[in-house]
């Protein structure tokens, strides 16, 4: 394609895109991943992503906060990124892999904490967020 072509859909997608969310049906929009977090983890920062994911049965319990089942949370601390799956659980959305958690039930102080030795002992770090 001609370069002056390609600048022209190049506009028109970043241009009509916004638009087309505001078409959306108010279910749709709920499902679109909100914006990272910032926190401050133990006086380091951490990167909170939320992405809803594919959901293949919207009608179970439990959607509290816009998040059912098949939304993970990305955390990015300590040159980690961990893919925390949500959980069932009632009350506000928590995230689990078995080994790291993260609860926002409070979203300035969320809860994030990991199983550490074999005993299983848990290491809970102290959260802010950034705004």
């Amino acid at each position: 394609m001609k370069p002056a072509l390609n600048q022209l859909l190049a506009f028109l997608m970043a241009a009509l895109l916004p638009l087309l969310a505001l078409l959306a049906p108010p279910a749709a929009l709920a499902l679109m991943d909100p914006p990272a977090e910032q926190f401050l983890c133990e006086g380091e920062t951490l990167v909170a992503t939320l992405h809803n994911g594919a959901v293949d049965a919207p009608g179970i319990p439990n959607s509290e906060a816009g998040t059912v089942p098949g939304a993970f949370l990305v955390v990015e601390w300590r040159g980690m990124s961990l893919q925390l799956p949500r959980t069932n659980n009632a009350g506000a959305p928590s995230y689990t892999d078995g080994r790291w958690w993260w609860q926002a039930q409070d979203p300035d102080h969320p809860e994030f904490a990991q199983r550490t030795g074999w005993k299983g002992d848990i290491e809970r770090y102290q959260c802010q967020a950034q705004r």
